[in-house]
């Protein structure tokens, strides 16, 4: 029963951006974000980054260092964007197993007492870098700094991630690769006109696939929830490459 399934969560959002700051900056200002926690850790990859805390999720914007980058290579393809979509799966194994069965390469795993990560290829995976996490307690979030490392934090600014919308060539196929993945249910959204758009149904959240046609593949869209003072009416956003779809907390 649906009921019974492990908790999936969308977690994490992450933007790249040739130059951190400009980008780092117009995202802290137009969702009324708190200072960002800087990760030391991503210096093992060339990046800095920036993570900004919304509710218990988070927004991450990243860029390279150094040269010869994974990140670098994609900013060279498309410009500033969506990079990776990150999930605190409560099944994490089982997600391994799937993705493993599949043929789904791992470009990067870690596994801490409090947080395991496992990066999958975006090739393998289509439309962006799909991370499978688990947070220990379940709601923690060491990737959103100290105040959330092997405890549920405070949230820095109200609101919340809604979902996702994912851009590729083929929506259908890619749908239902992620959604075996992460076990979840793969159904059919919205009309849009004769179409229907392959939706995942998350734990308080969403990700969506529409078809590319012709445009950049990839995490093209974010849904956002925000106090009404903060969102002040606007429906959307746009910066870093990224849509902002915003709306009242639920």
């Amino acid at each position: 029963m649906e009921g019974h399934r492990p908790k999936v969560r969308l977690r994490q959002a992450v933007l790249v951006a040739r130059e951190l700051e400009p980008v780092a900056g117009l995202l802290r200002d137009a969702l009324g974000l708190g200072e960002p926690f800087r990760d030391p850790g991503v210096a093992e990859f060339g990046l800095h980054n920036a993570v900004f805390g919304i509710g218990d999720c988070f927004l991450e914007v990243i860029s390279p260092t150094a040269p010869g980058t994974a990140a670098g290579r994609y900013l060279d393809r498309h410009g500033d964007g969506g990079y990776m979509v990150i999930f605190d799966v409560q099944d994490l194994e089982g997600a391994r197993t799937r993705a493993q069965s599949m043929g789904v390469r791992v470009v990067w795993r870690i596994d801490l007492p409090d947080i395991s990560g496992t990066h999958l290829h975006p090739a393998d995976m289509g439309g962006a870098i799909v991370s499978v996490d688990r947070s220990l307690p379940y709601g923690s979030w060491r990737w959103g700094g100290p105040d959330w490392t092997a405890r549920i934090g405070t949230p820095a600014a109200p609101g919340a991630l809604s979902g996702v919308t994912i851009a590729v060539a083929q929506p259908a196929a890619v749908a239902s690769r992620w959604a075996q993945v992460l076990g979840v249910e793969d159904r059919a959204g919205e009309r849009e006109g004769e179409r229907s758009q392959p939706l995942l149904a998350l734990d308080g959240g969403e990700v969506r696939f529409r078809e590319s046609a012709g445009a950049g593949e990839g995490l093209v869209e974010i849904g956002v929830q925000l106090p009404e003072a903060v969102r002040a009416g606007r429906a959307r956003a746009e910066l870093g490459g990224v849509e902002l779809a915003l709306s009242g907390e639920g």
